[in-house]
């Protein structure tokens, strides 16, 4: 009979939350990752409008004031966002964590199950075949003394006297 673990229904499905975790982390992750991008274009966008105010008439400063101002404004919207994102990350992160841990805890039981299980099947399988030691030790001993005993009848029927008293 092949190894059955009893808990491999709840394993599944903590294997299958766990990948779900994943999956949310990996969503997490590219939703950081897209706003660290966004930061990242904004702040292109501030230098180059910087770099572009140095050689624009003066009169567009103020324009250009304006626009640094939104950008700059724009920046820390996308970096308060970066910050929630993070921590929506970390979140999800502590969550994957806890279902791993969950999920190592199952395994770990199954293994020290399949452990007890093949030595239980070992002792099973050493008590059978001690069975038939003892089973072929007595049936050679049986045999060994029918023999004994057919020699020995086979010798008081050679002795003559015997014979002569036997008949």
């Amino acid at each position: 009979m092949p190894f059955r673990y009893r808990l491999q229904k709840i394993l599944d499905f903590r294997i299958r939350k766990k990948e779900e975790q994943l999956q949310n982390v990996r969503n997490a992750q590219a939703i950081v990752l897209k706003i660290e991008g966004l930061i990242e274009r904004n702040n292109k966008e501030i230098a180059s409008t910087r770099q572009n105010m140095r050689q624009a008439d003066f009169m567009m400063y103020e324009s250009y004031d304006t626009y640094l101002k939104h950008l700059y404004v724009k920046g820390e919207s996308l970096e308060a966002d970066r910050q929630k994102a993070q921590e929506a990350l970390d979140i999800e992160k502590d969550k994957l964590r806890e279902l791993e841990k969950a999920v190592k805890v199952l395994e770990k039981h199954k293994e020290h199950c399949k452990e007890a299980y093949i030595e239980e099947e070992k002792k099973a399988e050493l008590k059978q075949l001690s069975e038939v030691a003892i089973q072929k030790y007595f049936a050679k001993t049986k045999e060994k003394q029918e023999e004994e005993q057919e020699e020995l009848l086979k010798e008081l029927m050679k002795n003559p006297l015997y014979n002569e008293e036997g008949t």
